[in-house]
């Protein structure tokens, strides 16, 4: 699992990254998720369809 943190820079610099650039982060994070859970869903739908069709080959 990857994490949202950052290490140090080398430079000893602790300042904090404009919020800008935690917001493109926060975003791409997002939508990261957002196709995970729509390939996951997609998946599940087509094995789903498969017992279903498997199911109705053995009915009729």
């Amino acid at each position: 699992m990857h994490t949202n943190r950052r290490p140090e820079p080398p430079d000893g610099s602790s300042e904090n990254p404009p919020v800008h650039s935690w917001l493109a982060r926060r975003r791409r994070a997002l939508l990261s998720s957002a196709l995970r859970g729509a390939a996951y869903a997609t998946g599940a739908g087509l094995v789903g369809l498969g017992f279903w069709a498997i199911q109705q080959g053995l009915q009729g």
